[in-house]
């Protein structure tokens, strides 16, 4: 059963993230569970190469085994994450930056054009504190299944100067 959030917080999972292929590995698998084969095809990697990533990911407690089939002669095992929305506080910069570098390759391959503003607000920390609120509300509200996927990537922070 796939939980709601999964806090990052462990060497394990820090590790799991800091590396391109396993960030794309859970965006593919936020849609719905896969398997190696089919993983390996929609993300044009080797078949050996997802089931490394997706042990890594495995042994960080990030993804689970949800249904294990046979099919001619062998076992086919699908995948999930273990959690809608995977929280990460306090990550070393070399970890956003691997989250960045995921996020762009998925930019590159958007059907449409994406939608990417950076834009600095000055807030009260009240006012600060309702838009985390209200954004947190946006990306966890979810919509018919039928629908498009859209990724979506919020970040709210303080900049450490106030220029």
């Amino acid at each position: 059963m796939e939980e709601d959030v999964l806090r990052i917080g462990t060497p394990e999972q820090f590790k799991a993230l800091s590396h391109p292929l396993r960030q794309r590995l859970l965006f593919a698998l936020g849609h719905q569970p896969a398997t190696i084969s089919g993983l390996a095809v929609s993300l044009a990697v080797h078949k050996g190469s997802v089931a490394h990533h997706l042990k890594v990911l495995r042994e960080a407690g990030m993804v689970h085994v949800v249904e294990t089939r046979q099919v001619r002669g062998g076992t086919e095992q699908y995948y999930q994450r273990t959690a809608r929305r995977f929280e990460v506080r306090d990550a070393p910069a070399e970890h956003n930056a691997a989250v960045f570098t995921a996020v762009a390759h998925e930019l590159s391959r958007a059907s449409e054009e994406p939608t990417v503003v950076l834009r600095h607000l000055r807030l009260t920390p009240a006012a600060a504190e309702r838009l985390s609120a209200e954004l947190l509300r946006l990306v966890e509200s979810q919509e018919d299944a039928g629908d498009a996927v859209h990724g979506v990537l919020v970040a709210l922070y303080q900049r450490s100067d106030q220029a």
